[in-house]
Order: structure tokens, then sequence, then C-alpha cells
């Protein structure tokens, strides 16, 4: 039997096999299985970035500890420098003041050496002079001691080659053997460090 046209073309229409491809059951699904699978490969790329991560938190901490260690280097080489510089001041204040020190002794020695002349003198007009120079050698005494100058007088001590200079040696039933018979000149120390020894000679046991 015939149909007539309208119906054919309503069973066109309805047959199955016009049915949209996009339409097709599990096309939505299969597009939303490759949305999930973007994360995956995510996932896959963190271990290379936590290797990168460390590698730079190395590379950071080795340049750290280099800058400390240099930084340290540069604080001892300061110190060092700062330590050599005030020996240097220390050592050049030691030698003006040795110098200086050495100078006096010599004035003080002169001083003595015209007290005694003069002393020995039966001249009157001498004592002025003499007090003078007593006054004299008491103001010099006492700048020696606020400057740390120590006379050497070992007049009967035993002789000690550290602080005295044998400059001869005489028999004597007096003294103890190896003793300082004559004190010829004053020996000094400034501040423990010997300036001049004391010249000195020394008894020996008569033959």
């Amino acid at each position: 039997m015939t149909l007539p046209n309208d119906r054919q073309n309503d069973a066109r229409t309805d047959s199955p096999d016009d049915v949209r491809p996009d339409a097709a059951p599990g096309a939505d699904e299969e597009r939303g299985e490759d949305t999930t699978q973007e994360p995956a490969s995510t996932d896959a790329q963190e271990p290379d970035r936590v290797a990168t991560l460390e590698q730079q938190l190395a590379a950071a901490e080795a340049s750290a500890a280099e800058h400390k260690d240099l930084y340290m280097r540069a604080l001892a080489e300061l110190e060092n420098v700062r330590k050599r510089a005030a020996r240097e001041v220390e050592q050049a204040h030691k030698f003006a003041l040795e110098r200086f020190a050495g100078e006096l002794i010599g004035v003080k020695d002169s001083l003595e050496l015209g007290l005694a002349s003069a002393a020995r003198s039966d001249l009157t007009d001498a004592r002025p002079l003499v007090e003078g120079t007593e006054a004299t050698l008491k103001l010099l005494a006492r700048a020696f001691e606020n400057a740390g100058i120590v006379e050497i007088d070992p007049q009967g001590q035993p002789f000690d080659p550290q602080l005295h200079e044998a400059m001869a040696t005489q028999p004597s039933a007096e003294h103890q053997p190896d003793s300082v018979v004559q004190v010829i000149q004053k020996g000094y120390q400034l501040n423990g460090r010997l300036l001049r020894p004391a010249r000195v000679i020394v008894a020996k046991e008569p033959a």
C-alpha cells in the first residue's frame, strides 16, 4: 500500500539514521574524559619542579656559605691589621720612651758625677752648687719613678748576669765570692725592660 507523501516525509524524518553524530550517546562522556586527564599531566611534572627547587636551594646555600666564609676571612684580616698596627704603635712608643729615658739617664750620670766632685771640694762657694744639684736629682728621681724607670744599684748583692755587667774581679775576704764589691755605673730598667746593666766589680776568693 502506498502511503501519502506527507506521511512518507514524516517517516523519513523519524528515521534513526537521521540522528546527528554529535548527539550520539557517550560523546559528552568522551570529551569529559579528555578534560579529567589534564591534571594527571600536571602531577607528572611536580617531581621535576621539586628537583629544580632543591637544586636552586642547594646553590643558594652554597653561595651563602661562600659569602660567609669570605666575610669571616675579611673580619679576621681586619683584626690582624688592627693588632699589628697596635703593636707597631706600642713598639714605637716604647722605642721613643726608651730613647728619651736613655738621654735622661745620661743627664743623671753627669749630675751625680758633678755632685761627687763638688762634695770633695773644700771651697765654700761650692755649697750652693751642691744643694742645687741635690734638688735637681730629687726631681729627676721622682720623674723616673713616675715614668717606671727603676735604678739598679747592686752594691753588696750577688752578681746577676741578667742585670749586671762585670767589668773586673777583685779578691776580697770581706765579701762573698761572686758578689758586687763596687758599682762603677748604676743600671736602669724601664717597666721591667733593661735599659742599661749595672757595671760592677765582682768579688772572688783571695788566693
